[in-house]
């Protein structure tokens, strides 16, 4: 994926009207510092179009970025920060709620985790939300260069068994620093965005 243009379009906080818009849109979830920012700005190729905090748990919006005025990336809010109040985290999690089981357009659902943990009983949470919306979470494992090679596919095991994933549900392990998996993501995006004549015609029939 090319990417020509990307500019952050709507921003919707808790009492906000979520946007009509007319292109698809790819959410991505995960509770706070888990490398969303981070994430975003790698596969847009930007510095800081996402905006990073050293506060994890300050992004309280939904974020809408336009890309190449074809489609949406949507910044969901981290969740699972303690220092937030059960207040502010019940209205963050209504706010996702809300967006998962009302847009038009949301066709593609990633769940970013962090590799070097066990999934949180939040992350579990999430994740479930998800397919109770009526998707299959795609899990990116970020911040794979902070573990050594030999560890991945063990701590990428132990992901897929707490979330309790099918076989065949994908997981794509990330590093914001090293680039790894970006490539593989876009290409799966790519497939989402563009279906095949096959799945067209399957479609029809």
């Amino acid at each position: 994926m090319v990417v020509k243009s990307a500019e952050l379009e709507t921003v919707c906080g808790v009492t906000s009207k979520l946007p009509n818009n007319q292109e698809l849109e790819i959410a991505f979830a995960g509770k706070s510092n888990v490398g969303k920012s981070s994430l975003i700005n790698g596969l847009l190729n930007r510095k800081a179009l996402a905006r990073t905090s050293s506060q994890p748990g300050k992004t309280q919006t939904i974020n809408f970025y336009k890309i190449n005025d074809a489609f949406y990336f949507v910044d969901l809010p981290g969740y699972g920060y303690a220092k937030v109040s059960a207040t502010e985290r019940e209205k963050w999690g209504k706010m996702i709620e809300r967006y998962l089981n009302t847009s038009d357009k949301l066709v593609l659902v990633f769940l970013l985790i962090d590799i070097r943990h066990e999934p949180s009983a939040n992350d579990k949470m999430m994740y479930d939300w998800i397919i109770q919306s009526g998707f299959t979470p795609v899990i990116i494992a970020t911040k794979a260069d902070k573990i050594k090679r030999s560890q991945l596919q063990k701590n990428l095991k132990i992901i897929r068994t707490k979330l309790e994933m099918g076989k065949e549900d994908l997981i794509f392990p990330f590093s914001a620093l090293s680039k790894q998996g970006k490539d593989e993501i876009w290409d799966y995006i790519e497939s989402i965005l563009t279906p095949t004549d096959e799945s067209i015609e399957a479609t029809v029939e």
